[in-house]
C-alpha cells in the first residue's frame, strides 16, 4: 500500500503490524488523510515483520500490542531488536497502562485505537521519528565518549611519560591507530633511565588489532618498565617477556615482535636486540641508514627456543636512533601497488629538513600516510632517541655482533 506524496520531501517508510483487517484499514485511511507523505506496509504477525524488516528498512513501524505470535510489551522487545526504527503502539480503548507500560520499553509514542485524528497521526509519526533520531544520536556521542575514554586508558597503558631525568638524551614517539575512530592497537613503547645513568628503550607490536592485542601490548610495556628498572637485561630480559606474553595472550596464535635498545652516555655504546623486529634507523649528520643487526624470533613463535644476539655499535658524539612498528613501512607508496619499505622511507626522511625531532617524526609520518591515502589499516608507532654526548666519535661504521 502507498500513500500520497504531496510535497517534496521524502516520504516516511512505513510498516503497519497488525492482525486485524478492520483496524489496518482504519489505519491506512487515516495516514491518507494526513498531509504525510509516506509509504505504508503492512505485516500481520512479528515474526514477518521481523522478516520484512531484515529486507526492507522502515522509518517508522506502527505496531498493535496483540498479535498471532506475541503480546504486550514482548511485542515492542520483539520488533526493536530487528530495526533501529521508531516504534509507535496502537493500544485499546480498555488498555489505560499499556500505552505507558510500551513507552518503558523502548517505544517512542502510543495511540489509542478510536482516538486518533489524522493531524494527531501526523504529529504523532513525525515525532517519533525524529525522537529516535535523536536518541540513536546521543547514544552515538556516549559511544564515542566511552571510546575516548577507553583510548586514553590504553594510551596511557602503551605510550607512558619517559622515565628519563638525561640532559643529553631526548625521546621523542607517536602512535596512530590504523583505522579512524579505531581502539589503539597492540603496539607499545617505553623509555626508562636507570640509576647507572644508561637510557633503556623498547618499542613493539602485538600481532592482530583490537582489545585483545592493546591489553596484551599494556601488559608487556608495564612489565618490560618493571623487570628493566629491576635490573633484568638482554637475553634474560626477552625470555621473561616471552614467558608473560605466552601465559597473558587470549589465543595462542598470538605473537610479538620487539626491540629493546640500550643506550649508554658514558661508554658513547648502543646496544640492540631484536626479536623478529625491523633494524631501526640511525641518522647522523651525515645522513641515516638502517642499522645492519642481528635478528632474533618473536616472542611467542617458539617459546624457549629463541636466541635474541646483542648488536652494539660506537655511538657517534651526535645523532639519532629511529624504531618504528611496520606500520611506517607497509602501506602503499604508489597507484601500483607498491609498498613504501625501508628504501621508500629513506627516501622520505632524506627529503625532510627540520632540526626538530618532533616535527621530523610528524612530517615522516604524514607524508607516508598520504602516499598510502588509507589503502593498508595498521596501527603505526614511532620511537626517536636522541643523543648528544660530545663525546669523539669512534672508528665510524664499527659493528660488532655479540654471541
Amino acid at each position: 500500500m502507498t500513500g500520497p506524496s504531496g510535497r517534496s520531501e521524502e516520504p516516511l517508510r512505513i510498516l503497519l503490524v497488525e492482525d486485524d483487517d478492520g483496524d489496518a484499514l482504519l489505519v491506512e485511511e487515516l495516514l491518507l488523510d494526513t498531509d504525510l507523505p509516506h509509504t505504508l506496509a503492512r505485516c500481520r504477525s512479528v515474526a514477518d515483520a521481523r522478516r520484512a524488516l531484515m529486507t526492507e528498512p522502515v522509518d517508522c513501524v506502527l505496531l498493535d500490542l496483540h498479535l498471532p505470535d506475541a503480546s504486550g510489551v514482548e511485542t515492542v522487545q520483539a520488533i526493536q531488536t530487528a530495526t533501529h526504527a521508531a516504534v509507535i503502539v496502537l493500544t485499546g480503548l480498555d488498555e489505560p497502562r499499556a500505552g505507558v507500560e510500551a513507552l518503558a520499553a523502548g517505544a517512542q509514542d502510543y495511540l489509542v485505537k478510536g482516538k486518533v485524528e489524522p493531524d494527531l497521526m501526523q504529529r504523532a509519526a513525525r515525532y517519533a521519528v525524529q525522537r529516535k533520531q535523536a536518541e540513536r544520536a546521543n547514544a552515538a556521542l556516549q559511544i564515542g565518549r566511552l571510546r575516548a575514554e577507553e583510548n586514553a586508558r590504553l594510551e596511557r597503558g602503551l605510550l607512558p611519560e619517559p622515565l628519563l631525568s638525561s640532559t643529553t638524551v631526548t625521546a621523542s614517539s607517536r602512535y596512530f591507530p590504523g583505522r579512524a575512530q579505531a581502539l589503539l592497537g597492540g603496539d607499545f613503547l617505553d623509555v626508562v633511565q636507570t640509576d647507572d645513568g644508561q637510557v633503556h628503550a623498547v618499542i613493539g607490536d602485538v600481532s592482530g588489532h583490537g582489545p585483545d592485542a592493546a591489553a596484551l601490548g599494556v601488559c608487556l610495556r608495564i612489565a618490560w618498565r618493571a623487570l628493566t628498572l629491576g635490573g633484568h637485561r638482554d637475553q634474560q630480559l626477552l625470555r621473561l617477556l616471552e614467558q608473560i606474553h605466552i601465559a597473558e595472550r587470549a589465543v595462542s596464535d598470538l605473537f610479538t615482535t620487539c626491540t629493546l635498545i640500550t643506550l649508554d652516555p658514558e661508554t658513547a655504546t648502543l646496544t640492540l636486540h631484536l626479536a623478529g623486529h625491523h633494524a631501526p634507523l640511525l641518522s647522523t649528520p651525515e645522513g641515516t641508514q638502517e642499522v645492519a643487526a642481528a635478528h632474533g624470533i618473536a616472542l611467542g613463535i617458539a617459546p624457549g627456543l629463541g636466541k635474541w644476539p646483542a648488536t652494539t655499535l660506537a655511538l657517534p658524539a651526535r645523532g639519532a636512533l629511529i624504531a618504528y612498528t611496520d606500520g611506517l613501512i607497509e602501506g602503499f607508496a604508489d597507484g601500483a601497488g607498491g609498498r613504501l619499505g625501508v628504501e621508500g622511507l629513506l627516501r622520505i626522511i632524506d627529503t625532510i629538513r627540520t632540526a626538530d625531532p618532533g616535527t621530523h617524526l610528524d612530517q615522516l609520518i604524514g607524508r607516508t600516510r598520504t602516499l598510502n591515502a588509507d589503502r593498508h589499516t595498521d596501527d603505526l608507532a614511532v620511537l626517536r632517541l636522541d643523543w648528544n654526548t660530545g663525546a669523539r666519535r669512534q672508528a665510524a661504521g664499527t659493528w660488532r655482533t655479540a654471541p
